[in-house]
């Protein structure tokens, strides 16, 4: 998974962040909610594992 482009979104939802991960090849979203004062790199992080995990179970 690591060599895959994987898209970012960044949602400000009041004190926290929704982060959208999303797989172009196949569509597949994953999505995390984090406090807003979580570093930017362990939200990425959180949500591609989350992708990763996702695409695993199909």
């Amino acid at each position: 998974m690591a060599d895959r482009e994987i898209y970012v979104e960044f949602v400000a939802i009041g004190n926290s962040v929704k982060v959208t991960a999303i797989d172009p090849a196949t569509g597949a979203e994953a999505s995390v909610i984090c406090p807003a004062n979580t570093p930017q790199s362990a939200m990425t992080n959180a949500a591609r594992r989350k992708l990763e995990y996702v695409l695993r179970k199909k």
